[in-house]
């Protein structure tokens, strides 16, 4: 991935990825320095947290990435899938419904989602759902689109 610009978010920015983050997954970055790298030709954002890329914006959206979720442990808005699916949802395929052992029932459709294993709780990618999370459970269909996964470039980029 190409890194078109980097710059240090204003204390406004700061304050708007923090609340946005902790309303919405519970989770408190507490950071002291947050830089921003813009990535030429896809549609996310990259947030370095102390040097540490543990969050991004996917079309606009703040979400963690899978190492930020990793580090940070959301208390929502998390899929935990069976280890059936582990391998599949690794290598960035959606996720079908039976695959999925919980859904956070606050989900709804359209929201950013991490998806976790169901052995360890670690995430494993992040995800838009396509179904509120009460729908989630079930024998068949595609629920999560795959946006970032662990091993693909965002996982992999270096700043």
């Amino acid at each position: 991935m190409e890194i078109s610009s980097r710059h240090h978010l204003r204390n406004d920015e700061v304050r708007d990825l923090e609340a946005a983050l902790s309303e919405g997954l519970g989770v408190s970055l507490d950071g002291d320095s947050y830089e921003l790298v813009e990535l030429a030709g896809v549609p996310v954002d990259l947030v370095l947290v102390d040097g540490d890329p543990d969050a991004f914006y996917y079309e606009g959206e703040p979400f963690l990435t899978v190492r930020g979720a990793n580090a940070h442990e959301p208390d929502r808005g998390i899929v935990t899938v069976d280890a059936g699916a582990v391998s599949f949802v690794s290598d960035g395929a959606d996720v079908m419904r039976p695959g999925i052992v919980h859904a956070d029932e606050a989900i709804e459709a359209g929201d950013l989602v991490a998806i976790a294993e169901e052995s360890h709780g670690k995430v494993l990618a992040i995800g838009r759902a396509k179904t509120d999370g009460g729908d989630m459970l079930g024998d068949s269909g595609k629920v999560i689109e795959s946006l970032h996964h662990v091993g693909d470039d965002l996982y992999s980029v270096t700043v």
